[in-house]
Parts: C-alpha cells; structure tokens; sequence
C-alpha cells in the first residue's frame, strides 16, 4: 500500500488494509469487465453507469441534522479513509481530495471521520488542511487504539489501549488535524489486554478540552454497557449496510436503549450497493475486497440479488442505487448516520443527495422485508479480522 505526504510516496493503509492485509499496488481493477484507470480513480474520469450520472451533479445540500449523543450533525457525512490509497491500490491526487473535502463542506456536510490507522497518519493531515478554513463550523472524528507509533507512523501488528499511548496518540492528532480539540474520539478496536475502564484517559482529554465526545467501534456488547457507565458514550461505529446487517442483533437495540448514536462504516458494502461490482468483477491484487468470502466469484452471483433490489427501488425513487442504500440507512432510525468514503466528487455529491430520497412507512416497511429475504452468502471479512470484532475487554483488576 502507498503512503502518501507532503514528503514523498511511502506506505499506507486503508480502514480493512491496516489490519494486516497488504498487496502489491495494481493499475487497474477489473469491474464489470472495464478496467479502472488510475484517472477514473482520482476522478477526472469516473467510471459510472450512463443510467446514474443524472442523479450525480445536481446540487442538492444536506437534508437534515442528526444526534449522536448530543453531538449534533449533518445527517451523512463523509468518510476520510481512501483519499490516501484507494482500494484499488493507487494514490488519490491530493488537491483533489482536498478540494471533495471542501465541496462536501459546502453541500452541508459538518461531520467527517477519519483516523490515525488511516495512512496511516495522512488522512488526518489531509483533512487538517482541508476543513482549516472552517474548522469551528464542522464535528470531526478521529480513532485511537493500534500500535501506531504518534510521531512516525510506522505500524507494528497489534492494539494499544494503554492510558499514556491513547494521550500520545491523541497529541498527534491535534497536531495533524491542525485543531485544539477532537469532537468525537473513537477507540478504534477493543484491545483485549486493556479494561474499557481506560476510558479514565479520555476523561482527563475531555476535561482538558481536547476531546469533547468518545465511542466505540466495533466492541462487544458487554463492552459497550461498561464503558457507558465509565463515560457516556456518544456514538458507536460499526459496519453496517443492507450488505452486512449483523449490529440490528444486539448493537442497535443497545444504542436505543443507552441513547447512543450510531455511526456505519462501510454503508454502501464498499461500493457493492452501487451497482460498482457484478458476478463478472475480479479485483486486483492488494484490494481487500478479493479476500472478503463475500465476494467470491460463487458467492456474488447469489448476493447480485441486493443490488438488483436497489436498482429497482432506483428507478422507483428515481435515485441513484447508493442513494437508495443510504437513505434505507437513515430510514433504520433517527440517531444513525453514515459515513460514505469517495475520492471521486461526483460521488460525493450523489450521496449527499441520499439525505433527500424518503421512503413513505409503507415503502420502508415492503423494502425492510425485500432486504430480509436476501440471504448474504459469504462472511463480510476473513476470519482473521473478524475477530477483532465483538471483542469483550477484560474486567478491570
């Protein structure tokens, strides 16, 4: 993976990537039997369905504000996690992240996450420099937790939740995102050697101003009971999309019961909810996607069936697909909101224009059961990432 900053071409990761899974830098990926340039990737050439790019360029703001806790938002924001490698492995151009950045700033979005696995470092540098311009005018979000040396960068297989790490490691997020504090600070995996109870760290950052709110990702449920009783927790990110529905199991009922916000990850199945990916794709090595079960050549041709759904409530709705998967979404509960990652403008602004698709009670009830009677086939993630999720830490001593 390439690591991209002002001095140079290094390494980077991606949110999956970091995990441990790395692949050579590919040129291409092959979907739907059209290769993608490394162009159409930066965005001056999006690869798009002819039948969407109308729901594309129209300018339409941000549809509403969402609670988090009590952290207000926009009611989608945007997900700062490829703009320093795509999945297909190649290097976005910079200005032209910055400048999605900003534009989704002026389509109404004040809320956008990032962390400091991602780059890793760089794409809290990236976001830094974009929203300094408006800095008090926007929530942003950053994740504590790996073994990432705060200072260089450089990554070592492993968490750390230690109570002096997760201060360093917030340390060089102020510095990196150019602000005084952090409204929203993520423990990024649970690290099972760690009490959640550490959650006392992030206390003295709140009391001192650096942080305002804390969550949680991907965590047991167990987990996430005793860290709202160490320290209110104000939103829970997991991945969550009509691709992946385990968190409706416990997690979701959990925030409603605790009044904590939910925040997706992956909300349009990395691209699978767009109509981006058919039985026919084959990705390039180093895209984390070839090693999801999910999306084996056997499996896809089963789970075509979800994206079939989405186009057809698409030309129903007169929407996009990812739009329709987004505003499915946000039609789950009031309290969610999805963080939808792009390096491509258009893309952008086609999600931000998700906040304006509304299913009537009917139609979401009818789309609710089309979704349940598709079975997914594959699991989401190798097992070797999955289980750094619902992971319970340990009892405090």
């Amino acid at each position: 993976m390439q690591e991209f900053n002002d001095a140079g071409t290094k390494r980077s990761m991606n949110r999956r990537s970091f995990l441990g899974v790395t692949g050579a830098v590919a040129a291409a990926t092959v979907a739907g039997g059209h290769a993608v340039s490394a162009a159409a990737e930066r965005g001056t050439a999006p690869v798009t369905p002819r039948n969407e790019r109308r729901f594309m360029l129209r300018f339409v703001p941000v549809n509403g504000r969402r609670k988090l806790g009590s952290l207000e938002v926009s009611s989608v924001g945007l997900g700062v996690q490829n703009m320093s490698r795509s999945y297909e492995t190649l290097v976005p151009y910079r200005p032209e992240m910055i400048d999605i950045i900003r534009a989704a700033y002026d389509h109404g979005v004040t809320f956008f996450d990032t962390a400091e696995a991602y780059g890793p470092l760089e794409c809290e540098r990236i976001l830094g420099e974009s929203i300094a311009p408006f800095r008090n005018k926007v929530a942003i979000t950053s994740k504590f937790g790996w073994n990432i040396d705060p200072e260089t960068g450089r990554f070592q297989m492993g968490l750390n939740s230690k109570p002096d790490h997760i201060k360093k490691a917030v340390e060089g997020m102020l510095k990196r995102l150019r602000t005084d504090h952090i409204d929203l600070v993520y423990q990024h995996r649970v690290d099972p050697q760690v009490p959640i109870e550490v959650a006392g760290a992030v206390k003295d950052l709140m009391s001192e101003g650096k942080i305002l709110h804390w969550g949680l990702c991907e965590m047991g449920p167990n987990t996430l009971r005793r860290a709202h009783a160490a320290l209110p927790v104000s939103a829970v990110q997991n991945e969550y999309s009509m691709l992946w529905r385990g968190p409706e199991e416990e997690i979701v009922p959990l925030c409603q019961e605790l009044g904590i916000g939910f925040v997706p990850w992956s909300p349009l199945g990395v691209q699978f909810l767009t109509g981006a990916i058919d039985e026919n794709t084959r990705f390039a090595p180093g895209d984390i996607r070839g090693m999801e079960p999910r999306f084996s050549s056997e499996n896809l041709k089963h789970n075509m069936d979800l994206v079939k759904l989405v186009q057809q409530w698409g030309e129903r709705k007169n929407a996009a697909p990812g739009q329709i998967a987004l505003a499915w979404l946000m039609a789950q509960k009031p309290w969610i909101v999805p963080i939808p990652g792009t390096t491509q403008m258009a893309h952008m602004i086609q999600n931000v224009g998700a906040t304006s698709v509304v299913f009537t009670p009917d139609e979401i009830k009818e789309l609710n059961a089309a979704v349940s009677s598709i079975q997914i086939q594959g699991k989401r993630l190798p097992d070797g990432i999955i289980a750094l999720s619902g992971v319970e830490a340990p009892a405090k001593k």
